[in-house]
């Protein structure tokens, strides 16, 4: 056990988070492909801030000026590029070169889903609007707004191992667990409206499981050191990311809960 791993407060602090999230009443009112649907429609924004947040540690981690100067340790300037080559980066199921945000809105045009707000909201961004009010202006659902907000608070002001450790431990990794056998279900029973959002999973569980997950763990240890200061700050943070992403949950569970007009058993914050 290298001087670094022992001060990892990380994994204990978020054990309970993940198990929350795993066990959160939102999976049971998962039941149609209405309601995968409206899922992906509140989820799509959490999607697209997984790649801002990405950027904003490439941005820091790196160099992306001219003239190109040599910036910070360059074993944490592998690893970062590493993650985003595949993830900004990566192959669909048809061979095209496209990110993931790509691959997941045009797993909902295949869905069904409306892709309509998402991209209005990147219509604003594109043409200089701030990140919160093109969220409104767009009409994002308000526990998307509420959670890519946080995100774009904590690019504003967190440190590199705090968004290092937010964006390791908080984020995108759960997904696959939690959806796969839905979606493995759904794909049987309507295989030509669910195949994309099965590769979109399929590659998740890949790139997080067998690459994405340990370079995430080995750049928050890089940052941190042997810093008991930082190893704890990036504690907090992956803590908080965990929070964040259970408002959201219990947002669009209460979606669900209330299109299908049902509230009773919805989730509260």
């Amino acid at each position: 056990m290298t001087a670094e791993t022992a001060l990892n407060p990380i994994s204990e602090a978020v054990a309970p988070l993940r198990q929350q999230l795993l066990d959160h009443a939102l999976y049971r009112r998962v039941k149609s492909p209405a309601d995968l649907r409206l899922f992906m429609e509140y989820h799509v924004y959490a999607v697209w801030d997984f790649m801002s947040l990405l950027k904003g540690l490439q941005r820091r981690l790196t160099c992306v000026e001219i003239p190109w100067l040599p910036q910070g340790d360059p074993a944490v300037r592998a690893l970062i590029n590493e993650i985003v080559l595949g993830e900004e980066s990566d192959r669909g199921a048809d061979g095209k070169v496209c990110s993931h945000f790509e691959l997941y809105l045009e797993a909902m045009q295949e869905a069904g889903a409306s892709t309509a707000k998402a991209r209005q909201f990147l219509s604003f961004v594109r043409e200089g609007c701030a990140v919160p009010d093109a969220l409104r202006q767009a009409g994002a659902p308000e526990p998307a707004r509420v959670f890519v907000e946080a995100t774009f608070d904590l690019l504003a002001a967190g440190k590199d191992h705090v968004l290092a450790a937010a964006f390791t431990y908080g984020r995108e990794d759960l997904i696959p667990s939690i959806f796969g056998e839905l979606v493995e279900r759904l794909v049987r029973e309507f295989p030509e409206r669910f195949a994309t959002l099965r590769y979109y999973l399929d590659r998740h569980i890949q790139l997080d499981g067998e690459e994405h997950g340990a370079l995430g763990r080995q750049m928050v240890a890089n940052l941190c050191g042997g810093s008991a200061q930082r190893w704890n700050e990036a504690r907090d943070a992956a803590v908080h990311a965990l929070e964040e992403r259970i408002r959201l949950w219990n947002g669009i569970e209460r979606a669900l809960a209330s299109a299908n007009g049902s509230l009773h058993g919805s989730a509260r914050d």
